[in-house]
């Protein structure tokens, strides 16, 4: 097959681009397109507005042109302009959509890079400051602008820049637009910077900048980011990330603010491990469908990671830092202990830190915390990097700021870039095209499995089961593999089942390890506690050009109350594990028929779920004077413990701390499959959200098993405010967590509203039981 029948052209190096080179060409003075025009980039935007500030750039395809004719149009003042908003984006190249000769031919110029790419250094400029929900009311040129040689790339993270309870609930603040006009306007004054993108979840926001001239070489630019906040969903802790490609490099730069206290370390270390996990970019481009934070050339991770200094008397480390012995220091600091004993940030590097503690300071000053708390000082605000190609070449905090209770910190590295060369480029790409050929008019793919049953035993309500499938390509010739929807069917798989990754490229001799996922939560637990669903499916690999393979997913759920009906455990005396699965299954669909239930004088159902009266008893009893109740997450190890002692009666009390106990609290909320106020008077409550009296009208006429259960929540929550000079909590923190839980649209709704006008109504109708009377 000649190329010209593929619809691909192999130009010359200033001729037509070919499959990969339109995205290459050589650097030239930006002065000299500074007139040149390109029509600026689709971008896909995210359809949660809550999570990010900025969605992912889409995948669309190019026309093909001249290689040094792609250049976005990117103007001065894109960054030195105070009045540019905070949304605005410079343009960015993507790559196009392929089919499967095209896709082979990307996974093999991927593998042959060596052969036309060359190593050109970079400056990057990593900084991290955790500003303490202050405005930027001081010079950050001090910080920014530290260096005589302007860097390549600024990559600028935050934490903490509102600390209202109004960001921490609606994640919305005027102050990332403040932020990011100043950062703007404290980069180097040798050089022009184009902002590439920004993203934000609550507090934390990370910036990226390159100089104007390179922007036209930054491709496949995406943003993620990940709450580790109780419920794995609170954006008060975290990660954001913004991953792309300069020249043929990869780089994936995260922010993250970890769990805090210096008695946290298990909950830092699975902080850690949840953003590794949970951060995926999605690729619409094979050989990955999906890109984790791993799968980087180049990784900066940097942020208020919250790890301390851990010995027993604070005189004996200040006298340290009085002597800079930072060497001996650095023993008692958890992150290193940590990274060499717990397999976090395993691969990572850090510099020999060189300057004190970066956390706690009196503000306005360079003094000591003297609060009453009298925090130990700590390296909290740490910068790390993995990779090949990249080298720290400075390590510093910077003293002169003093608007935060944390000093910033910033790193200089220079990092090992693989630009292309066009002429080899083009022989090695038509060098494939040639073997492609050969190869495919000698043979058909075929592909050998390491097994074909899979069987995944006693399935728990949110705990992750993971069994490896190997495909090995035994063919002559590279072979393009996806896993198929059935006749009828919308996906390839049931939603408690995944495969990663899910298609892929494999050439001759190959083999990948698919990781096969089965995942119980709130969408379908409720179907597996009801038998209408089983831990059985069937999936199809299929090879382009090739045959298909069947594998049998099969297993068994153990039930939970997680998922199950208010109704159906209130009829529920026993142990959900101890009920037969059949009257389970009636329970279940007697709830959803709203059918009403028979019930003999002797088997009067409970007023409230047990497992709920379980929950609720003991935080009463032991947590009320708990401080950050509701507000710090739980451990997931605890949450199991938790889990397995509702659902089984064993052991006769609940095992966890306060937050873990919590946690469980709201999931159980959560996984409701009809929430507690159900789903047809959501519009009510929202109407009536203006007034008490209107929603206690609305309460009426709940069910009596979700009234008993909303009155019994609504009275704890009260009796949780009597001491929240301990706890932390307030009325507004409370309405809004309990809002999102008890009250929930229809899941088939399109409600005409703001999202976040539907929350605070949603809020405000929970203040009124919070305060009894109008907020």
């Amino acid at each position: 097959m000649q190329p010209h029948k593929m619809g691909i052209r192999v130009g010359a190096i200033l001729g037509d681009s070919d499959l990969l080179a339109i995205q290459y060409g050589r650097e030239k003075d930006s002065r000299t397109h500074e007139d040149e025009h390109v029509e600026p980039t689709p971008e896909k935007c995210s359809s949660d507005p809550e999570l990010c500030s900025e969605a992912s750039a889409s995948c669309s395809a190019l026309p093909a042109m001249r290689p040094d004719k792609i250049k976005p149009d990117i103007t001065d003042d894109m960054v030195r302009n105070a009045n540019l908003l905070a949304t605005s984006k410079a343009q960015i190249l993507t790559m196009p959509q392929f089919g499967l000769r095209d896709n082979l031919i990307k996974s093999e110029l991927l593998k042959q890079e060596e052969k036309y790419t060359y190593i050109r250094n970079y400056r990057i400029f990593a900084g991290t400051y955790n500003v303490n929900g202050k405005s930027p009311k001081e010079d950050l040129k001090p910080w920014l602008n530290y260096d005589a040689e302007p860097p390549d790339i600024y990559c600028v993270g935050f934490q903490e820049i509102d600390l209202s309870k109004e960001t921490f609930l609606f994640n919305d603040t005027p102050k990332e637009e403040e932020w990011f006009i100043a950062v703007s306007e404290s980069l180097h004054p040798l050089s022009t910077y184009a902002k590439i993108k920004h993203v934000r979840l609550v507090g934390m926001m990370l910036l990226l900048y390159v100089r104007k001239e390179h922007a036209a070489y930054v491709t496949e630019v995406e943003v993620e980011t990940v709450g580790t906040g109780i419920m794995g969903r609170m954006g008060n802790k975290g990660g954001v990330s913004i991953r792309f490609q300069f020249h043929n490099t990869t780089l994936c730069i995260v922010n993250s603010h970890l769990a805090a206290h210096t008695e946290e370390c298990d909950r830092r270390n699975q902080d850690y491990k949840d953003i590794c996990t949970r951060m995926r970019f999605i690729q619409s481009t094979l050989p990955l469908t999906s890109l984790s934070i791993m799968k980087h050339d180049t990784i900066i991770w940097l942020g208020d990671l919250n790890y301390r200094i851990c010995h027993p008397d604070v005189e004996i480390i200040k006298k340290l830092i009085a002597q800079k012995d930072y060497a001996k220091l650095v023993k008692y600091d958890q992150l290193t202990k940590h990274m060499e004993e717990s397999g976090v940030f395993q691969g990572f590097q850090e510099g020999n830190i060189h300057f004190q503690p970066t956390y706690k300071y009196d503000i306005g000053s360079d003094h000591w915390d003297t609060s009453e708390k009298c925090r130990v000082p700590a390296w909290c605000d740490r910068i790390l990097w993995k990779g090949s190609n990249i080298v720290e070449l400075e390590y510093r905090s910077h003293m002169a700021l003093k608007i935060s209770d944390h000093k910033p910190v910033s790193a200089i590295f220079q990092a090992g870039i693989k630009v292309v060369n066009q002429e080899l480029y083009r022989k090695t790409y038509e060098n494939i095209v040639r073997q492609l050929d050969r190869m495919e008019n000698d043979s058909i793919p075929s592909v050998s499995l390491s097994k074909t049953e899979f069987h995944f035993e006693n399935v728990k309500f949110m705990q992750l089961q993971v069994q490896t499938l190997t495909v090995a390509n035994t063919g002559l010739v590279p072979c393009q593999f996806e896993f198929i929807t059935k006749l009828n069917e919308l996906s390839y798989c049931k939603q408690w089942f995944s495969a990663t990754p899910n298609k892929g490229i494999l050439t001759e001799g190959e083999r990948v390890e698919i990781e096969l996922e089965v995942y119980v939560n709130k969408l379908t637990a409720r179907s597996l506690n009801m038998g209408e669903d089983l831990i059985e499916d069937i999936l199809i690999l299929h090879l382009q050009r090739g045959k298909d393979y069947f594998l049998a997913i099969c297993g068994n759920y153990l039930p939970s109350c997680f998922g199950s009906s208010l109704q159906a455990l209130c009829h529920m005396k026993e142990p959900i594990r101890e009920a037969k699965p059949e009257r389970i299954q009636e329970l279940e669909r007697m709830a959803e028929a709203d059918t009403p239930f028979d019930s003999s004088p002797n088997d009067e159902p409970l007023d409230i779920p047990k497992e709920i009266w379980m929950l609720v008893d003991h935080l009463h009893r032991n947590a009320s004077l708990q401080g950050d109740l509701f507000q710090q997450p739980g451990l997931k190890s605890e949450f199991e413990e938790i889990r397995d002692c509702l659902d089984t009666g064993i052991p006769d009390f609940l095992p966890g701390s306060n937050h873990s106990i919590t946690e469980a609290l709201l999931l159980f909320l959560d996984a409701l499959p009809e929430p507690v106020i159900p789903s047809n008077l959501y519009k009510n409550c929202l109407e009536s959200s203006c007034s008490y009296t209107l929603s206690e009208q609305v309460v009426s006429k709940l069910p009596q098993c979700h009234k008993n259960v909303f009155n019994y929540l609504m009275a704890f929550l009260r009796e949780l405010l009597k001491n929240a000079v301990c706890n932390n909590l307030d009325v507004p923190t409370l309405a809004s967590i309990f809002g999102a839980l008890l009250l929930r649209p229809p899941p088939d709704a399109t409600i005409q509203c703001d999202v976040i006008e539907n929350k605070k109504a949603a809020q405000a109708f929970i203040s009124h039981f919070l305060l009894l009377k109008d907020g």
